[in-house]
């Protein structure tokens, strides 16, 4: 679905509250208010708070679609290149869009959860290992990767590593004697260090060792 620029600017500014005070804390009035528009022209676009938190899981999911689509249907590039785009994708975009990242990982960590989000969160993880699968079993057909790779373990490695990393960037920073750093510049060091690490323990899971590709 197509959103217009003022249902946006609804959206940025409920995925932003509902970041910092759950779903459950913020109330339509909230987001009315911090987006300087009326209540009615919420419920107008949108209908109700728990359409807009799918209004938000609907953007945010087409747009992560449209990227994986045109990474599938590029043919100049071989298939660990391909993963290895598949991985900074992911690192740009929960590292990229944080107030999502917190929605995300509050409700997967809540003991009260929204079953309504809930139910975005399973849809999206079963996308992406939909995705992964069409990308190893591209490698697979040319007999780059290997057989029987258990995806839900590739899966949960790249997705939990980058989360993991976001939500000990204070850590990270500490035991690396980081603290220094400005958070611009730190970022991009971790954004790096990420790309390597996770770049290099794909390769060595899914590639035959007879393919040396780069």
């Amino acid at each position: 679905m197509e959103y217009n620029p003022k249902q946006i600017q609804i959206i940025e500014v409920a995925e932003r509250l509902f970041a910092d005070k759950g779903f459950a804390g913020t109330s339509v009035r909230d987001i009315a208010q911090e987006a300087n528009v009326n209540v009615s022209m919420i419920s107008y676009y949108f209908g109700s708070k728990e359409k807009l938190i799918e209004a938000l899981f609907a953007m945010r999911m087409g747009e992560s679609r449209s990227r994986m689509e045109m990474l599938l249907g590029n043919e100049d590039l071989i298939p660990i290149q391909k993963i290895n785009i598949l991985i900074d994708s992911a690192i740009d975009r929960l590292m990229g869009n944080q107030c999502f990242h917190n929605i995300m990982m509050r409700e997967q960590l809540s003991s009260e959860r929204t079953p309504a989000i809930s139910e975005h969160i399973r849809s999206l993880k079963l996308r992406n290992v939909q995705l992964m699968q069409k990308l190893i079993e591209e490698g697979q057909a040319v007999g780059a990767f290997r057989k029987n790779i258990d995806l839900s373990l590739m899966s949960t490695t790249l997705y939990g590593t980058i989360n993991y990393a976001i939500a000990t960037q204070d850590f990270y920073k500490r035991i690396n004697g980081l603290e220094d750093m400005e958070k611009a510049e730190f970022q991009i060091h971790l954004k790096r260090k990420l790309s390597q690490h996770l770049k290099s323990l794909f390769k060595s899971t899914v590639t035959n060792e007879h393919h040396n590709q780069n």
